[in-house]
């Protein structure tokens, strides 16, 4: 069993405390500034302080920091008086690269795990992309990864480079797909049916399609091709949809690409 201390405890702290709890035997302290969330850590049956100095029960196995990106140097600076020296830092603060995690650590050598999760984590439905740096243990990236487990489906990429990738896929694609329910809600207006119908039919196709491509083994360009009659509805939609020059995929591509973009100058101005 192992000791956790989370530093934050807002939408996404909470969101892994909660998964964390239900899913596992680990001890969790967690360290929150604002008596309303700490309070509500408080009621997952945890011991809760408002500053990481209080913490005087010994050294953790990971250090999960979970708060706004300006607050992360500070927090590293101090892993050396959380940490065991075989522990490991965990970090979900949005653009902060390892290398600028390290250069706060002062004498601490802790293994560091970068991770991008999404808010589907909220639900226990996230997608979270972990980078390791050359320090992590395996047994550290076991806790990483059966931690990250908890609030969704979690992968590893060696490359830290690639995060900028991630963050304009997982981590910002929610986004994405709630515009397109919204679009699809408009287009169903657009057609005639009335605001509550076309929330209601958007809604639960967008769902029933997602939940679909992931419990079937067929790739998503089959489960297209099935549902398109020759000279059908479908096939009508699908002809303005997938124009090689103005249709969804290059517009994704050019949405992916800017968002990518402005995560690399993100991290270029740390």
């Amino acid at each position: 069993m192992a000791h956790i201390v989370l530093v934050g405890a807002g939408n996404m702290g909470f969101a892994m405390l909660k998964g964390w709890k239900a899913a596992t035997s680990h001890e969790f302290t967690v360290i929150e500034p604002s008596d309303n969330l700490r309070k509500r850590a408080e009621a997952e049956g945890v011991e809760s302080l408002s500053n990481l100095d209080d913490w005087t029960n010994g050294k953790a196995d990971a250090l999960v920091i979970a708060t706004k990106p300006d607050t992360v140097g500070a927090i590293a600076g101090k892993a050396k008086e959380v940490l065991r020296d075989d522990g490991v830092l965990i970090s979900v603060a949005a653009g902060k690269s390892v290398d600028l995690i390290r250069e706060n650590l002062r004498s601490a050598t802790p293994g560091i795990v970068r991770c991008m999760p999404n808010t589907p984590a909220a639900i226990g439905q996230g997608m979270i992309v972990c980078c390791p740096d050359a320090n992590v243990s395996p047994l550290q990236r076991d806790l990483t990864a059966e931690l990250m487990s908890c609030i969704g489906k979690a992968l590893f990429v060696e490359n830290e480079a690639l995060m900028d990738a991630v963050t304009a896929v997982s981590g910002s694609g929610p986004a994405y797909l709630f515009h397109f329910v919204e679009a699809l809600t408009s287009a169903a207006e657009a057609a005639g049916l009335d605001a509550d119908v076309a929330s209601q039919l958007a809604k639960q196709t967008v769902f029933g399609a997602a939940s679909l491509v992931i419990g079937s083994d067929v790739t998503p360009g089959e489960l297209r091709r099935q549902v398109t009659s020759p000279k059908g509805t479908t096939e009508a939609a699908l002809k303005v949809l997938m124009d090689e020059k103005a249709g969804l995929t290059p517009l994704l591509i050019s949405a992916v690409l800017a968002a990518k973009n402005r995560s690399v100058d993100l991290g270029s101005a740390q």
